[in-house]
Parts: C-alpha cells; sequence; structure tokens
C-alpha cells in the first residue's frame, strides 16, 4: 500500500489489476503463486500425465502435425508444462513446441525447450490449456442496494468499501443475461464480462486444435447469492484485501465464457474465418474429464502387496493422488471447458468421449 492509493476509491477490477499484476503485486513476487495455494498442478503429477494424454489425443484428432503446439496460459513457474514434457512419448515431445504464458518473468533453470513470453502465440495448432487462469482475470463485484438496485462495489487497499453508480450498458446486460440479482439488499455478484472477452481472446490465438479453460465454476442456474470473491495467502483462504499481499479470486462463470468465444463477431477481424469454426464447447467436472483421460483412482489389487509390496504402495499412493483429484467437493468439482477449432467431435474422434455428450451421471 502506498500513500497515494491508500484513501482512493476504485471498482474491485482495477484495485485487483493493481494488487496482483502491478510492479509490486502478488503475482511479482518470487516464489510464485505455489508458495500461497495448491492447485492440481501441485497436487500430483498425475495431473500433467492427463494432460499429455489429452495432448496426444488432440495430435490424433490433428492427424499429427509436423509440429504440434502446446500452450500453458496463467504457467505460475513453469510447473505444468514442465510435467507435460516429461509425461510425453519421445517422438510426440520432439514435435512439441511449448510456450508458458506469464506475466511474471521467466524462472531460473527452466526447460530451454519452453518458450516464455507475457501473450500466447497465434495460429496454434495443438492444445491451449489455461488452469485457473481466468479466476484471476479482475472483475468487478455488484451489490443490491435498499432498492434492489444492482450497484459496483468500490474498495480502498484496506479492503474497506462502499457502494459506488448502478452498473449500466455492456455490464448491465451481463448481469441480466449471466447472473441476474434478485430486488433484495446486500446480494452480489462479480460481473464476468472480462473474463469472456479475455477468453475469447485466448481462443481466438487458436487456429486448430482445443482450448480448455478449468477452474472452479457455477452456471447461470447455480450462482451464489453472496458471489465467491474470497483471497488466499500461505496456503489459507483470508479475506481479500487489494494491497498485494493475498491472492484474490472468484469463481467463473464458464457458460457464459463458452457462448460469449463461440461466436464470431466477438473475434478480433484477423480471426473471423477461425471463429466460425468453433462450437459453443462443452463443461465437464474435473473428475469425469479426468475419467476420460484415463485417471480413474482405483486402489491396487489387495494380492499386489504380497507379491510385489514396493509396487503396490506406489499404485496405493498414485490412488490417493488420482482420488484428491477427482474428489467431490474438491479439486474434482473443478470445471473443464472444452471449445475445439477447426477439428471434429463425432462419437469416433479421439476427442470423441469429451467433447460430445454421453450418458454419464458424474458429468453434472
Amino acid at each position: 500500500m502506498t500513500d497515494e492509493t491508500a484513501g482512493v476509491w476504485r471498482g474491485w477490477r482495477a484495485a485487483t489489476e493493481t494488487a496482483l499484476y502491478g510492479p509490486e503485486g502478488f503475482y511479482r513476487r518470487p516464489e510464485g503463486p505455489a508458495g500461497h495455494f495448491r492447485t492440481s498442478v501441485h497436487a500430483s503429477p498425475l495431473f500433467a500425465e492427463a494432460v499429455a494424454r489429452l495432448l496426444s489425443r488432440v495430435d490424433e484428432a490433428l492427424g499429427r502435425p509436423e509440429r504440434l503446439d502446446f500452450v500453458d496460459m496463467a504457467a505460475g513457474r513453469g510447473e505444468l508444462v514442465t510435467g507435460v514434457l516429461a509425461a510425453l512419448p519421445a517422438d510426440l515431445a520432439a514435435r512439441t513446441r511449448a510456450y508458458a504464458v506469464e506475466l511474471a518473468a521467466r524462472p531460473p533453470g527452466l526447460d530451454h525447450r519452453i518458450e516464455w513470453s507475457a501473450e500466447p502465440p497465434h495460429g496454434i495448432t495443438g492444445l491451449l490449456f489455461a488452469n485457473e487462469w481466468l479466476d484471476n482475470v479482475p472483475v468487478e463485484v455488484a451489490e443490491t442496494d435498499s432498492t434492489g438496485v444492482a450497484r459496483r462495489v468500490l474498495v480502498r487497499e484496506d479492503g474497506t468499501e462502499r457502494l459506488g453508480e448502478p452498473f449500466s450498458g455492456a455490464e448491465a446486460n451481463w448481469l441480466a443475461r449471466w447472473w441476474p440479482l434478485p430486488a433484495e439488499e446486500g446480494l452480489r455478484a462479480e460481473v464476468g464480462l472480462p473474463r469472456d472477452e479475455a477468453w475469447a481472446g485466448a481462443l481466438a490465438t487458436v487456429g486448430r486444435g482445443l482450448a480448455v479453460a478449468v477452474d472452479y465454476a457455477h452456471t447461470v442456474d447455480t450462482r451464489p447469492l453472496f458471489g465467491t470473491l474470497t483471497g488466499f495467502r500461505a496456503g489459507r483462504e483470508t479475506t481479500p484485501v487489494p494491497d498485494g499481499s493475498c491472492d484474490i479470486t472468484a469463481h467463473v462463470a464458464l457458460d457464459a465464457c463458452a457462448a460469449h468465444a463461440s461466436h464470431a463477431e466477438n473475434a478480433p477481424r484477423a480471426h473471423t474465418e477461425t471463429a466460425r469454426t468453433r462450437r459453443e464447447g462443452r463443461v465437464l467436472k474435473q473428475r469425469a474429464a479426468l475419467h476420460a483421460l484415463g485417471l480413474t483412482g482405483a486402489r491396487p489389487p489387495l494380492a499386489l502387496a504380497s507379491t510385489h509390496p514396493a509396487a503396490y504402495v506406489r499404485a496405493l499412493a498414485s490412488a490417493g493422488e488420482a482420488a484428491e483429484l477427482t474428489a467431490p467437493g474438491g479439486l474434482g468439482d473443478f470445471g473443464w471447458l472444452f471449445q475445439p477449432v477447426g477439428i471434429p467431435d463425432a462419437p469416433e474422434s479421439p476427442l470423441g468421449e469429451l467433447l460430445v455428450d454421453v450418458p454419464d451421471h458424474e458429468e453434472q
């Protein structure tokens, strides 16, 4: 916090932008995100192995191109892209061009095969994977006043809040369509329009392939009444304060992101032809997506303990990690948004069960 900004009232979007990505922002810190919270990437190498299998399926769906791109959005310190490269078969790794997209500086010792940049490349042929990126795209917070009108929540760097002006224009339209608030005082919503636009921009970089966004999410029928804005510091959830001392995050309206990005008029002019090949996409729970990618979490047979004790212990540990990644009420409840560009989504496709509706109670 500085003397110049300590008493300034701003919307949560501007305050969060400075707190997370400013010169002394939370995401500029040397410890990186892993120093404060644990994502699926940090929970187990099985996650990167599953993403590697997804990349292999994309490769097959694309007809095994001479060069395959893998783009890790919001790469942190490169943990996921490093794990994916390590898990790929040697022949596929040799054809894969890996990108880590992150605002922070390139970490020392990162694999030389990984290109580090602040923006994704254009014309991607392959897989763009955004794990817990959109939840950190700053958004405005709305709160209903005593008359039921949704107003912008203003905040100071110390976390003190007050209500500002009513929403209007595109933001008001977004609220009416995607997060309608009952006319009851004190109800809250996060205005996800900047995330819709960010995802559309990321999807526009994909020439042929698949884009996947993974985040805690909700749908228009299940929006929480009081919003989801929160903070994380040193592994613990905390009150969100926009002073750079903690992560500030909110769950993502993936359904809105999917609908916005699928329309050609939302894409940059240079990519309108690509945009016409998009489909609205599909959202699965993480447990369903990982099961489809071969991660079941099944316990090893007990007989293995007597015949191969060491193998049994390894398999048991792996099953425990898989269970954490797919657990209801935890990481398994993350949403995976799949949006293909220029590749088939037929049931017989290598990506069929991920892109095509099949009877599976775990998808919802």
